[in-house]
This record gives structure tokens, C-alpha cells and sequence, in this order.
């Protein structure tokens, strides 16, 4: 099936409340426009550069999702323009994307990664330092950046049992939070395990290959 098929199969299954981020990273600019063609408009890269001259080069109306690990230093390249980073896991980083949204004069919405998958290559901020990281966000008056809710990648594994286990941490830190914080939302599932993250009440899935094919990994 072409690209605009997948957008279109997607935008018809998923229930009316939850987002669509179109994980992009490493598709040429040629397939992120046939994907807006087909009406889609929030795009997700894990590399700044990238994102950065993806953005150059393609409609100004689309919101651009930061979902892969941050480093700081790199920050700047992306604040005039990115609508929301996923992955927030230190007030070091949120201090760096507060300074870098000031200058532009922005507030940035971000989401804080927490570490649910047993797996030590997941990156995200362990869920018992949430609420420690929310009250020193406030503390230091961060006002330029906006925390809208929690993101989190699951364990790889077909034990959907576990995928459940997961994905309900994250659900139970982000109700805890929720109304007190105002936050509206909740990244959890990919292709391979958004119907499971979307049951746990996800109201954002990251999906790729399923739009894109594989990725073109050089």
C-alpha cells in the first residue's frame, strides 16, 4: 500500500481522541509530502539536523514532534519551530529548552519520558523522580517550557501481558498528575504495540514503518 493508503487507513482506525504522529526519521522529504498530501500534519524525527531541514523545506502548518533523546547542545536548532519534544528526561534539559525558547520569545510544549521497559537502552526519568522534577520545574520559575503530559516506550516484546504492565505505570503516573497539572497528553505505543498502548489510554501513538515502510538505515 502507498504512503497516503497507510495515512488514510490509520486516520479512519484510530479512535477519534487519539493523535497521530507520523514518525519520519530517515524518509526523504518526498515521502513526508506525499504523507501531507494525504492530510497528515504532525510529523516525528529523532535527529534535529534532520528535522531542522525537513522543516526548511516543507509547508510551515505542520507541527514538528521531537521523539528521540535530546542532548542539550543541540537544542537550539530546533527551537524556533518544534511544537513539541517527547522526551524530556532532566531538569538539565528542561533548563537548556526554557533558555532556548526565551530567546525566541516561544513557550515549547514537552512531555516527560519515563523509563517504563526493562530494557537498558530505553532512556526516560525512573517514574518515582516525577513528581521531584515537576516541583523543581516550578521552583526554578521555567516558564518558557510547558510540561503537557508523559511519554514512554515499552519493552520490545510480543508478551503483551508486559507491554500491559508498562504502558499502566505510565497510566497511573499520568492520572496522578493529570488534573493538578492540566496536562492533556499521553505518548505511549509504536507500530508494533499502539492497540495494546491505545486500550492502557494512550492519546498519541509514534508510528513509522507502518506509514513508511522500513527505515533506509545507511
Amino acid at each position: 500500500m502507498s504512503i497516503s493508503e497507510n495515512i488514510k487507513q490509520f486516520k479512519e482506525k484510530l479512535p477519534e481522541q487519539v493523535t497521530l504522529v507520523a514518525v519520519s526519521k530517515t524518509k526523504p522529504v518526498e515521502d513526508l509530502q506525499e504523507a501531507y498530501d494525504a492530510g497528515q500534519r504532525i510529523f516525528g524525527e529523532n535527529k534535529i539536523q534532520e528535522m531542522a531541514a525537513k522543516w526548511e523545506q516543507l509547508p510551515k502548518d505542520i507541527e514538528w514532534h521531537m521523539i528521540g533523546h535530546v542532548q542539550t547542545n543541540k537544542v537550539k536548532y530546533m527551537a524556533p519551530f518544534v511544537s513539541l519534544i517527547h522526551a524530556v528526561d532532566s531538569i538539565k534539559l528542561l533548563k537548556e529548552i526554557n533558555k532556548q525558547a526565551k530567546k525566541h520569545d516561544r513557550v515549547i510544549n514537552c512531555l516527560i519520558q519515563l523509563k517504563i521497559a526493562k530494557e537498558d537502552s530505553k532512556f526516560g526519568l525512573p517514574p518515582q523522580q516525577l513528581s521531584a522534577l515537576i516541583d523543581e520545574k516550578k521552583a526554578l520559575g521555567l516558564n518558557n517550557v510547558q510540561i503537557v503530559g508523559l511519554m514512554g516506550m515499552a519493552t520490545f516484546t510480543d508478551d503483551e501481558q508486559q507491554l500491559q504492565r508498562e504502558f499502566n505505570i505510565l497510566k497511573e503516573k499520568f492520572d496522578a498528575h493529570q488534573q493538578s497539572e492540566s496536562w492533556n497528553v499521553l505518548s505511549m505505543g509504536m507500530s508494533g504495540d499502539y492497540p495494546i498502548a491505545i486500550a492502557a489510554g494512550s492519546t498519541m501513538v509514534r508510528v513509522g514503518s507502518a506509514i513508511f515502510g522500513a527505515r533506509n538505515y545507511h
